[in-house]
């Protein structure tokens, strides 16, 4: 549309042909996108193209968006969401609603959806967000609601064990050996070792490794 112009016009001609000639199938064409070149690109840069923020030269850094952001949290902590005119367990991505909104989607920029201007969504960060993090509901109250760490530890899991356990779910990585001894450590004084280890996990899910698209 004219009020919401493509970034770049021959791409957008190139996916439209792809996609007619797949015969709109969408896997086909989501999965030339994820093993293209561009869209691998890693986003730590190197030395000759630090300062490049043109022409795709490495990926850029950017917080995913605030309903992916809910729905990994949700997905991560095993727990499901309630949302005005939506099954229990329904998705954020789901909500067709402008107006059907909660606190943490407004916080973090949902689009209101009174346009299709890609504009309307907001991710820069901001104050609000940030205390959100800190001292907001969201994650603790998820934490505690899935009970996944207290679900890890009747499994006769070493804190150990559950640490590996919160890093993949998390990050999808194993912790490296100076996060794990620094852990461990912290863990051997701590006489209530459900309540670190959920107090890790919350580390993890406030972590910008977490948030942002890397």
């Amino acid at each position: 549309r004219i009020s919401n112009p493509a970034s770049n016009p021959e791409l957008l001609q190139e996916l439209g042909k792809r996609f007619t000639e797949y015969h709109y199938d969408f896997k086909k064409l989501v999965r030339d996108i994820c093993t293209s070149r561009t869209y691998q690109l890693a986003s730590e840069p190197n030395d000759s193209n630090e300062g490049d923020t043109r022409n795709f030269a490495h990926a850029g850094l950017r917080r995913i968006r605030a309903e992916l952001f809910l729905d990994s949290i949700t997905e991560v902590t095993e727990t499901r969401n309630k949302f005005q005119g939506l099954p229990l367990g329904a998705r954020a991505v789901q909500i067709a609603d402008g107006n059907a909104t909660t606190y943490f989607l407004t916080t973090f920029g949902r689009a209101t959806r009174e346009t299709v201007c890609s504009c309307e969504v907001k991710l820069d960060p901001t104050l609000s967000q940030s205390l959100h993090l800190m001292n907001g509901d969201t994650t603790t109250s998820k934490i505690q609601q899935g009970n996944l760490v207290g679900k890890l530890l009747a499994e006769k899991k070493s804190p150990h064990q559950v640490i590996e356990e919160l890093y993949i779910r998390c990050l999808s990585r194993q912790p490296d050996g100076k996060e794990l001894a620094e852990l461990d450590k912290a863990l051997v004084t701590e006489p209530n070792q459900q309540k670190a280890l959920e107090d890790v996990f919350w580390a993890l899910l406030n972590s910008r490794e977490f948030m942002f698209n890397h």
